[in-house]
């Protein structure tokens, strides 16, 4: 009987360079992750070395002035890109926006928003108590006449929400 012929070892290829076919250091999830992690912990580091002020822009602390707003309805600002429902109110809803099985404030919506529109004539302060599940920022904004919460209120243009009043601090002001 011959004698049996050894099985050749076989070596597996070792690639050297970059993978083809689009594959790199990013090619799985692992990667991502990686990057994600590291760019993260730059900008953590670049914002305690370089902190941003937090009055920049539409955005500032409580009390502070606001400048480029505009009235979307009866009870929304726009502020920059800062979008800031007044609290303790609810106005008309523009046409389309009243979604069926809601309770929505009867009256004319676009004289709610043009009233608001004209309270908010000159320079605005804000007192920001938190934000809605729409992500807008929820406020008292007072103008030159007052807070606009309680001109939206004694014009008639909006009903008083009492389960919206954060710690009924509308009440206090609109007397």
């Amino acid at each position: 009987m011959p004698a049996a012929r050894p099985i050749p070892f076989r070596r597996k290829a070792v690639r050297r360079g970059p993978r083809r076919g689009g594959r790199g250091l990013l090619a799985d999830n692992f990667g991502l992750m990686r990057l994600a992690a590291l760019g993260g912990f730059f900008v953590g580091l670049v914002s305690v070395v370089y902190p941003v002020s937090s009055t920049s822009g539409a955005r500032s602390v409580a009390g502070s002035a606001i400048s480029q707003c505009t009235a979307v309805d009866g009870d929304t600002l726009r502020c920059g890109g800062e979008r800031i429902r007044l609290l303790g109110i609810d106005s008309p809803e523009m046409p389309g926006h009243c979604r069926p099985g809601r309770d929505c404030v009867a009256g004319d919506p676009f004289a709610a928003r043009a009233s608001l529109q004209r309270a908010m004539g000159g320079t605005l302060t804000i007192e920001r108590v938190g934000e809605d599940h729409y992500g807008r920022t929820l406020a008292l904004v007072s103008g030159p006449g007052g807070d606009l919460s309680c001109h939206q209120l004694h014009s008639g243009h909006a009903d008083y929400k009492p389960r919206w009043d954060d710690g009924g601090r509308l009440s206090a002001r609109c007397h």
